[in-house]
């Protein structure tokens, strides 16, 4: 009975690897399309068209329920794909929610109308192109009012943690935290707008400051996962192996994602 989790690339594998943690029993199918990453910098038509196709390929697998650990998937493409695309037997579900929901202090399904939080200044470390898509503050005011967003487009950090340079990364992150702090001095939260950047979870909090709250994916969806698994265990595939696939080189892949995850990890190829 497994469950598809779907990246651009390797970010992915930080919701993936606290999910296994928090559902030992589940099988989880991984799709990394690193051969197309970074998606950050693609138009919302391609990201539609490759993230579709992941899709398909986890349905292929026996995954009915997909999760697109990937934010400019979740902003780009996933409100098209409900509308319009995806099947009544199989769903697929983005990762912003469970971290509006932490911000704002809601309970998972709570459909009541739009309130004041206490959090009223929130800066949004994203890609360009989720930060283009307004997805974020959209979902926010369908939950929250008076909420003052800065998003801030992390250009190039991706690109640098799939690569393994460190070094960059880091630089990249304070010099995007020194950009958003000079439209936003004194933010009171801090999102992580991709899967990616709790890698570097660390540096993000030291370049904003302790009193900055900071909100990561991979801490907050394998709870909503495992709640919405309780809620609809019809949801649970056919599929009953665990396996990692990607569209790239899955020698090189795989000595990334061992590093990242520091623990083995061997990928297919898609």
């Amino acid at each position: 009975m497994a469950v598809g989790v779907f990246d651009s690339g390797l970010g992915g594998l930080t919701v993936l690897d606290a999910a296994v943690k928090r559902l030992p029993d589940v099988p989880f199918v991984y799709f990394g399309d690193n051969a197309h990453a970074p998606y950050g910098v693609r138009d919302a038509e391609d990201i539609y068209q490759l993230t579709t196709a992941a899709v398909e390929r986890l349905w292929d697998e026996g995954c009915d329920l997909v999760v697109l650990a990937c934010n400019t998937a979740s902003a780009a493409a996933l409100r098209r794909m409900q509308e319009s695309w995806i099947p009544r037997d199989k769903r697929v579900l983005g990762v912003f929610v469970p971290l509006i929901e932490a911000l704002t202090e809601r309970q998972w399904g709570d459909n009541s109308p739009p309130r004041e939080v206490s959090v009223q200044h929130v800066a949004l470390f994203a890609t360009p192109a989720t930060v283009r898509s307004r997805a974020f503050q959209r979902e926010l005011a369908f939950r929250a009012i008076g909420v003052d967003v800065e998003a801030q487009a992390c250009g190039g950090l991706v690109d640098a943690i799939e690569e393994g340079d460190m070094i960059l990364a880091e630089a990249l992150v304070r010099s995007h935290v020194d950009a958003l702090k000079r439209k936003m001095p004194d933010p009171q939260a801090a999102i992580l707008g991709c899967t990616h950047y709790p890698l570097m979870f660390d540096i993000f909090q030291d370049a904003l400051g302790p009193e900055v709250k900071l909100l990561s994916q991979a801490d907050l969806v394998p709870e909503s996962l495992a709640d919405y698994l309780t809620r609809h265990p019809d949801m649970m595939g056919r599929g009953t192996v665990s396996k990692f696939l990607t569209t790239g080189d899955p020698a090189k892949v795989s000595r990334h994602a061992t590093s990242f995850l520091k623990r083995q990890i061997s990928f297919e190829k898609a």
